[in-house]
């Protein structure tokens, strides 16, 4: 009789022990998949914030998705700004990232370039952006998207526009995105009454674009 007593105690001890152990382990294995868990900083302007949109129709918001049905460990910020200028994106990059992220998607440049301002000073804006993002994380991966402008900027800034970003990805390594906005601008169903900003399905498509350059880097 007694044995049978000491050998049922044992048992739920067993299965106590058991249970605790495998409690520990989950705890262990969730706290190891938070820690792994990596961040892309979406940087940009109006086109990153989703004017006239509602935040999660945004491409940074689709991308997010993207990550989750591929079961990736990424956790997306967006960050856009209607209106940023690179100047302004320098200003707030140093508010904006207090921790090292290891993707940076920078799309800035189109209001510089709508405003006709100095290309050089554009670009010295972009790179001191860059360079404040590697400081923080050497390794970080940079996605740049390029961009361009309306023909009557005239022939010469329009081209030394479009060449800006291709320097720049050469000069940090980064991977380019040739023109982010490719197969939505000048489309009116496609864009918002304004015919700048992608629309719900506009944004779809600028996802997509971004996804095929981002995905083979996660």
């Amino acid at each position: 009789m007694f044995n049978i007593i000491i050998t049922f105690k044992k048992t739920v001890m067993n299965g106590k022990i058991l249970s605790l152990i495998a409690a520990v382990f989950f705890i262990l294995a969730s706290t190891q998949t938070f820690a792994q868990e990596k961040t892309i900083l979406c940087f940009g302007n109006s086109l990153t914030a989703g004017y006239g949109l509602a935040k999660e129709e945004a491409w940074p918001m689709l991308i997010q998705e993207k990550i989750s049905q591929a079961e990736l460990n990424y956790n997306v910020i967006q960050s856009g700004l209607s209106g940023e200028t690179s100047a302004g994106g320098l200003s707030r990059i140093k508010w904006v990232l207090k921790d090292p992220i290891d993707v940076f998607i920078l799309e800035l440049g189109p209001n510089d370039g709508l405003r006709g301002l100095p290309l050089s000073q554009t670009e010295k804006n972009l790179q001191q952006i860059i360079d404040y993002v590697k400081s923080k994380n050497p390794e970080v991966k940079i996605i740049l998207a390029g961009m361009r402008v309306p023909p009557n900027m005239g022939p010469e800034y329009s081209n030394e526009f479009q060449t800006l970003f291709e320097k720049l990805a050469s000069k940090n390594k980064a991977r380019l995105i040739p023109f982010f906005l490719e197969g939505v601008a000048g489309n009116k169903e496609l864009n918002l009454d304004d015919g700048i900003h992608p629309n719900k399905e506009g944004q779809k498509i600028v996802a997509n674009t971004v996804w095929k350059y981002l995905k083979p880097i996660l």
